[in-house]
């Protein structure tokens, strides 16, 4: 790339970055809270090591971090038109027929007990129990790229129920005690009734294993591919008989012939093969849409074996199931970036308030990467169309 070149993208990316906080300034109100916030995604996107007040203080130039520290906690204005605004700025940069709808939680590890939410808990992201925050998400992906959407820190009893905490952390009064799937529930209805549409909605077995979850979905017609447990409880009618079972049994069942070497997406090496099998549960509905219970197996480790609800339209291949089914790591790939490059859990808040701004401003960063990603991605597809051989012809 020419010298010429590098600057005409570094405007862009200026100039990307601009319209972007014109998009978002509604959320913050005064022009003071805009300049501040201003400062603060563009810390996100410097970089500093540590996206900590001190830090995005001294990259934008101030001698104290009074700006950058007010913007979390005494300002006034709303994460939550900020999260809905990142929300539609990522459909209209992402959207795809082809997308999905993932939700996940991860932990943000921390010392003491002050910090809003923080208890012994079990943090996916340590793989133990630990003194941490969870934070429940929700992220949208498609062949342009993905990003989170929307996020609510998750409210252990020991808080939920604990009104001198909840009042020294600045809790809501309206907000209540809520397990994560509960709070799964309504951030994906929310986002689909923001006018957000998926092909599928994706999730481990801490959602999927949910029955208020997977009906929510099954109402609105939407379709899904959500993990289970081994020993889930299953009820279902075989010949005018009523069988309980589990997922683990059916597996032991199924025959040779049933097994299937199908790719659940792109690994770092190629294509991430596995065996797959599916049985069908229930009839299928009205609406056109039929249940599968899905089996996954490890071809390196044949014992190794991962169970999921799927609700498609009828016809659904066993390919397309198992390519659904892969896609649930998209939001991994949203934590990872938003923890090691934006400073996602670098948060020093401890009210309610300053950790949803923080996640959310963190949020509209990530969002304006994606963006940039994804134009580029549209410019090689489109690229790849005009000397594609059916393009010639």
């Amino acid at each position: 790339m020419s010298v010429a070149e590098w600057a005409g993208t570094l405007v862009d990316w200026k100039g990307s970055l601009e319209v972007l906080k014109e998009r978002l300034a509604p959320a913050f109100g005064r022009s003071e809270t805009r300049k501040s916030a201003s400062a603060f995604i563009e810390g996100l996107l410097s970089p500093a090591e540590r996206k900590t007040g001190w830090m995005l203080a001294e990259q934008a130039g101030l001698s104290r971090p009074y700006r950058i520290q007010s913007l979390l906690g005494r300002s006034r204005w709303s994460a939550n038109l900020l999260r809905d605004i990142v929300r539609d700025y990522v459909w209209e940069a992402l959207g795809d027929r082809d997308g999905v709808l993932v939700v996940d939680d991860t932990g943000f590890v921390k010392k003491g007990a002050h910090s809003v939410g923080v208890a012994r808990q079990y943090s996916g992201t340590a793989g133990r129990i630990d003194n941490c925050q969870i934070g429940v998400f929700l992220s949208y992906a498609s062949r342009f790229g993905q990003a989170l959407i929307d996020r609510q820190l998750y409210l252990p009893k020991s808080w939920a129920f604990d009104p001198e905490r909840r009042a020294k952390a600045g809790v809501p009064e309206d907000i209540e005690f809520a397990t994560k799937p509960a709070m799964a529930r309504e951030m994906v209805a929310r986002t689909l009734d923001g006018g957000v549409s998926c092909a599928w909605v994706l999730a481990d077995a801490a959602y999927g294993s949910d029955h208020r979850f997977r009906r929510m979905l099954e109402e609105r017609g939407q379709a899904y591919v959500l993990a289970i447990r081994s020993n889930h409880t299953l009820r279902f009618v075989d010949d005018w008989t009523l069988v309980q079972s589990d997922p683990a049994t059916l597996a032991d069942e199924l025959k040779a012939d049933q097994w299937h070497s199908l790719a659940a997406g792109e690994g770092a090496k190629g294509p991430r093969l596995y065996d797959w099998a599916r049985i069908p549960f229930g009839e299928a509905r009205e609406d056109g849409l039929e249940r599968w219970v899905l089996v996954r197996r490890s071809q390196a480790e044949p014992t190794k074996l991962a169970y999921y609800f799927a609700y498609a339209p009828a016809g659904t291949s066993l390919t397309d199931l198992a390519g659904a089914a892969g896609l649930r790591w998209t939001i991994e790939e949203c934590f990872l970036r938003a923890k090691d490059d934006l400073g996602l859990d670098h948060c020093e808040a401890r009210s309610w308030h300053g950790w949803h701004r923080h996640v959310s401003l963190v949020m509209a960063a990530a969002a304006f990467l994606a963006r940039l990603s994804a134009d580029q991605r549209r410019a090689a597809f489109s690229k790849w169309d005009k000397t594609s051989p059916s393009a010639a012809a």
